[in-house]
């Protein structure tokens, strides 16, 4: 117990120090700090890294996260680069500030499970489990919002495709080039796929080709449908008729999009079913069950 106390006050005295370190009127900043805002074309003093600050500490605990993080995930079966899932979604965060973020939430799991396990007293074995489970709960849940909104903006890419296919089938019909249609849809839309399109948009204004930056959009995305639709687009300058060929191809991703919703409809109006069969089995044992308990009854008594 004394132990328990000791190593808690001393995380307590280092997680202090830590925040105390980033306070402005914790720490007084220098002189030139101070002055330099107000001294016209001083170049700017780099910011001062102390050896116990939260800087540093970010600085050599970021690169273990990242590849602790990463054999975790592929231990239970993340087969994606948490990257490229970051970047699909346009994510504020980085791979080390999400590793962080995941080693942070770890941490205080087991902070709490430690906690509750002295409070209750609980058994070694169910200490050892909460010990181990809450971390790494912690953990998973955070890659498992990760992987979601990964697949949630697959799905809303592949919904919104169809429309956004039909647009650039008819405005490259009208005239518009192909650079000019993308960049139309992005300005005037708002979903996915123009979230993406004026991603796309601005990778050709900083010089990448049509075909390189839809195709590097395809790759982001790992859509089938956006894949075939980037393939058809890239005809941009050997194909005629490129406005009939994306209208063509727009009719093709509608039909999967419907083969998608029919069978998401199957599948839950089979799960209808389970707990109808559920109630329905549960009475029934229970049923059989005295009967034959009864029988069982008479069978050893005579």
């Amino acid at each position: 117990m004394t132990r328990s106390l000791a190593l808690a006050g001393l995380a307590l005295f280092v997680g202090l120090v830590l925040v105390l370190a980033e306070a402005p009127w914790f720490r007084r900043p220098r002189l030139v700090d101070r002055l330099s805002p107000y001294v016209p074309r001083a170049p700017r003093p780099a910011r001062r890294t102390t050896l116990l600050s939260a800087a540093s500490f970010r600085d050599v605990v970021a690169p273990v996260a990242r590849d602790l993080g990463d054999r975790i995930a592929r231990l239970f079966g993340v087969g994606e680069e948490l990257a490229v899932r970051l970047d699909r979604v346009d994510s504020s965060l980085d791979v080390q500030a999400f590793r962080l973020r995941q080693l942070g939430w770890s941490v205080g799991a087991f902070a709490l499970a430690a906690a509750l396990t002295l409070l209750l007293a609980l058994p070694p074995a169910v200490a050892l489990l909460a010990l181990l489970g809450a971390p790494l709960l912690a953990f998973l849940v955070l890659e498992q919002q990760a992987a979601t909104a990964s697949a949630d903006h697959q799905r809303r890419l592949l919904h919104e495709l169809p429309v956004v296919a039909e647009q650039l089938g008819m405005l490259v019909s009208a005239g518009w080039s192909l650079g000019a249609a993308l960049h139309r849809i992005a300005a005037r839309g708002s979903g996915a796929c123009a979230r993406d399109l004026r991603r796309v948009d601005n990778r050709i204004r900083h010089g990448l080709s049509e075909s390189a930056a839809l195709r590097e959009w395809a790759e982001r995305a790992d859509v089938d449908a956006l894949d075939r639709l980037v393939g058809v687009l890239s005809m941009n300058r050997e194909a005629a008729d490129l406005g009939r060929l994306v209208s063509d191809e727009a009719r093709a991703i509608r039909r999967d999009v419907h083969r998608e919703l029919l069978e998401a409809i199957e599948r839950r109006s089979q799960q209808v079913w389970i707990p109808v069969t559920v109630a329905t089995l549960v009475p029934g044992v229970l049923f059989l069950a005295v009967p034959f308990l009864e029988a069982l009854r008479l069978f050893t008594e005579g």
